[in-house]
């Protein structure tokens, strides 16, 4: 468990999986999962008693949490990993009402610290699209860099979006 001063990171546990279904099966979170259709809870549970060794499967997911409470807020995942060339991206979700409290920044901190002096992680990447300036706000703020962006990358069946790339380097 990582734990700061307003949020802890923990494991997700079994008692997690209809929270994670929820998160997952919101359609207002499809746009920037790149999801098409509902997950099944079976899936879910699934997923939650799948081994959680980031050198096995490449990723792990950690439940947000207020320091002094087990409830989930949020998710933050670190997926892609690559331990030859020490890079894995990033990606978070904060529950609406828990948004704007620095949750996710604090999250993100936590992260820096357990990317680099645990599984020895030393690049760390995001994709946002162009029209979220809230993620944007949020990963510059956590020292990210925009390092890239893909033209015309995201269509929501009405426009076409750029992706944009951040990057923290931390070493």
């Amino acid at each position: 468990m990582l734990k700061g001063n307003k949020i802890r990171l923990r494991a997700i546990e079994p008692w997690d999986v209809d929270k994670i279904l929820e998160w997952e099966n919101d359609y207002k979170n499809w746009r920037v999962s790149n999801t098409l259709v509902p997950f099944s809870k079976d899936l879910i549970t699934q997923y939650v008693n799948s081994a959680q060794d980031i050198y096995a499967v490449k990723q792990v997911r950690f439940i947000i949490t207020l320091v002094d409470e087990l409830t989930p807020i949020g998710s933050l995942d670190i997926f892609d990993f690559s331990p030859r060339h020490q890079r894995a991206g990033v990606g978070i979700l904060v529950e609406e009402g828990h948004r704007g409290k620095g949750y996710a920044l604090e999250a993100l901190s936590l992260l820096d610290e357990y990317a680099l002096n645990v599984i020895g992680i030393r690049n760390l990447y995001c994709n946002i699209l162009e029209d979220n300036k809230k993620s944007q706000q949020l990963f510059e703020k956590a020292g990210y860099v925009q390092v890239g962006r893909k033209i015309k990358w995201f269509n929501d069946h009405i426009d076409w979006y750029d992706e944009l790339m951040y990057q923290k380097v931390l070493v």
